[in-house]
């Protein structure tokens, strides 16, 4: 399972690393990152909940 973030699309909310800091992080240009885009074996539905928490869909996890 891997997770993207779509930087052009990111507000910066900072929701993605509060629900699963093992994957997401905020970067300095205040826009959110994966971090560890190769999703680590249990955390697999805190990712996904990050993906479905996004207010503007920014986040991909497949």
């Amino acid at each position: 399972m891997r997770a993207d973030v779509d930087k052009d699309t990111c507000i910066g909310c900072g929701l993605c690393p509060s629900i699963c800091p093992e994957v997401f992080d905020m970067e300095d240009d205040g826009k959110a990152a994966a971090v560890n885009p190769d999703v680590p074996e249990g955390v697999e539905d805190s990712a996904k909940e990050a993906e479905e928490s996004c207010p503007v869909n920014a986040i991909s996890v497949e």
